[in-house]
């Protein structure tokens, strides 16, 4: 970044790296409220800690694969041009760390605690800033070459691609590796419903997600000058074509309602910067309705089971983020221009390959040597009782 950077960039950007940090809290709610009661604790506890491994990894290896800066330097030089330096590693972790997160809500109830933690690591420490340095700063010359042949760069202003589809397709692997919950499905064919334990929780944390993403989208510009009022307008029509379309294509059932607009504000991301109002309501739209038909498609049909529906919500929406961006970005459509859609392909694909090899890999090399699986007694009591010991709601207390 350039030396000129102000104060106001700096909590310009801290403000941004702040509300980023809030969706966490949403993405631990999101998932209290959507498994059950016997595994609520461990939903807030993984988010937690899965934060705290991430910021490790990516301060040490992450930040400085993707970037090339590292923070063996003095206090007194980090804190030069009021420490811009390191509130863009804040800000950019907060992105890096919503990888495990999103994983998190996939692999719910039946996972282990501490392969998790593990795995948490590689994800935020090598597969993620492989594709973030490509696609971000350059690396290996892929940027240019799609400028060269394709006539644009891959264009991803705040991380449909990125963030979203790359913590999808790691989630969908995740979830290949672990296999069903316990009585999920039986041999005759049926589907064992494990409806939301709080339906209130759920609500909050698409709250918190949402009044977050406005950070996530707006704040990707970085610095106080490339701030524009079209990211945010685009990220609120995203979010309500999401809303109103899984309204109508879920039959009202909250569940859907309260992910329908995180559905649309996955897909907004990579073109909120280059996209019109209109376009931006028919991509979250369209988000929205993808994300109701194939997690029910993936739950029923495939019988996956994708707990929070991970990879339809990041996954396929990202995906369709980073095609859209291509779509609704051209001048013909109203947009800025300076998108090829091809080049948009070419890196969506690019990011969907790295992200479902690498989590295949890393959850598969897991399994191997250590196992990922809670066993059937400890998926019966729960992970709460299983893993912490304790349960969300105890309903006996000791009287000394």
């Amino acid at each position: 970044m350039p030396n000129s950077n102000t104060p106001g960039d700096v909590l310009f950007l801290l403000l941004g790296a702040i509300l980023v940090l809030a969706m966490h809290a949403g993405f631990a709610f999101l998932e209290l409220g959507t498994v059950r009661k016997k595994n609520q604790v461990n939903a807030l506890v993984k988010i937690l800690t899965d934060f705290a491994v991430s910021g490790l990894a990516y301060f040490f290896i992450g930040y400085p694969l993707a970037y090339g800066v590292d923070f063996w330097s003095s206090a007194t030089v980090l804190s030069e041009h009021n420490g811009y330096a390191l509130v863009r590693f804040f800000f950019l972790l907060t992105f890096a760390a919503a990888i495990p997160a999103i994983v998190s809500g996939g692999i719910a109830e039946r996972a282990k605690f501490h392969p998790q933690s593990v795995a948490t690591f590689f994800l935020v420490g090598v597969i993620y800033p492989f594709f973030e340095g490509i696609a971000w700063n350059g690396h290996l010359g892929v940027q240019d070459w799609f400028t060269h042949a394709l006539g644009a760069p891959f264009h991803d202003f705040a991380g449909s691609v990125v963030v979203h589809a790359v913590g999808g397709w790691i989630g969908l692997a995740a979830v290949l590796h672990l296999g069903a919950r316990r009585g999920r499905y039986n041999g005759q064919g049926q589907v064992a419903a494990h409806p939301p334990s709080s339906i209130p929780f759920l609500a909050l944390g698409a709250w918190i997600l949402i009044v977050g993403w406005f950070g996530f989208n707006v704040m990707s510009a970085q610095r106080v000058g490339g701030i524009s009022g079209l990211v945010a307008v685009n990220s609120l029509m995203a979010m309500v074509g999401g809303t109103l379309v899984a309204m109508w294509v879920g039959k009202d059932d909250p569940g859907f309602i309260h992910n329908g607009p995180l559905a649309g504000l996955v897909a907004v991301c990579a073109g909120s910067d280059v996209m019109h109002p209109l376009g931006a309501l028919v991509v979250g739209a369209v988000a929205g309705g993808l994300f109701v038909w194939l997690f029910t498609v993936t739950q029923n049909r495939l019988r996956i089971d994708d707990v929070l529906g991970v990879w339809p919500l990041h996954g396929v929406c990202g995906v369709w983020g980073g095609v859209a961006a291509g779509i609704f970005g051209q001048t013909a459509l109203g947009g800025v221009g300076g998108v090829s859609f091809l080049a948009q392909l070419a890196g969506t694909a690019m990011g969907v390959a790295i992200a479902f090899a690498g989590g295949y890999v890393v959850y598969g090399v897991i399994k191997r040597f250590v196992g990922l699986r809670l066993d059937d007694e400890q998926e019966y009591y729960g992970a709460d009782l299983s893993i912490h010991k304790i349960t969300a709601t105890p309903e006996r207390e000791t009287n000394w």
